[in-house]
């Protein structure tokens, strides 16, 4: 009895560590991006449109693909949000301009793409307030949104971002169409059970410009339309 006892007494102590290393190993692999997604619930990963949908795209490189974005959105009646990193934007500011006199939004992408979950309250707030200081007077018009270059943020990125009268925006789904440089991928990312409220992240890549036509197309198939990330927050 007593052998029986020790066999189940290991046995049900092996189970218990196999677990824990099954808790641990899922945990330290899941995207950075889901362990920081609960700063008090003030960054937007959602929207609260129930028809709309919003391409977000991240900017700090591809004029002539921003321009060509621009014809495309242009064609189907579609708005977008271009959240421009500072950098980016002091060097095409006839672009920026052209940006918002195609009616889309502006948004701020950090001046100089720098990992803000590394910074400090101070820095957060230099380096999110010198872009944000520039893209008003580049575009004549206020932002009131930021989304963190890589998906990077803390509390202090968050708090810096609120002293500056801005939301933090993630996304609901990313196209990685940085990385993966297909517009078949990039076309099945941003479409593939697409709901209203999505906030579609994209970047102005020459694959992602050919899918767009198609992305589009999509959408007003299923009835979805091409809404701002200001307007799909409310």
């Amino acid at each position: 009895m007593k052998k029986l006892a020790s066999r189940t007494l290991t046995a049900l102590t092996n189970a218990f560590l196999v677990a824990v290393v099954l808790v641990i190993g899922a945990v330290c692999f899941l995207p950075s991006v889901s362990a920081a997604s609960g700063v008090d619930g003030r960054v937007c990963y959602r929207g609260s449109s129930e028809t709309g949908v919003s391409l977000m795209f991240n900017v700090y490189w591809g004029t002539e693909e921003v321009y060509g974005i621009l014809d495309v959105l242009g064609e189907y009646g579609a708005k977008a949000t271009f959240f421009l990193g500072g950098s980016w934007a002091d060097d095409n500011v006839p672009c920026v301009r052209e940006i918002v006199s195609r009616g889309h939004e502006i948004g701020s992408h950090g001046y100089f793409h720098r990992d803000h979950s590394k910074l400090d309250l101070k820095e957060n707030r230099e380096e999110i307030g010198t872009s944000v200081e520039f893209l008003a007077l580049a575009s004549g018009q206020p932002i009131r949104l930021f989304a963190p270059p890589s998906g990077a943020y803390s509390d202090e990125t968050v708090d810096a971002a609120e002293s500056l009268g801005l939301r933090t925006v993630m996304w609901s789904r990313d196209t990685v169409d940085w990385r993966d440089k297909d517009e078949a991928l990039c076309y099945s990312r941003a479409t593939a059970g697409v709901g209203g409220g999505e906030l579609i992240l994209m970047h102005p890549m020459p694959h992602t410009l050919k899918a767009l036509p198609r992305i589009l197309k999509y959408y007003q198939a299923h009835g979805l339309s091409t809404i701002t990330v200001s307007e799909n927050l409310g």
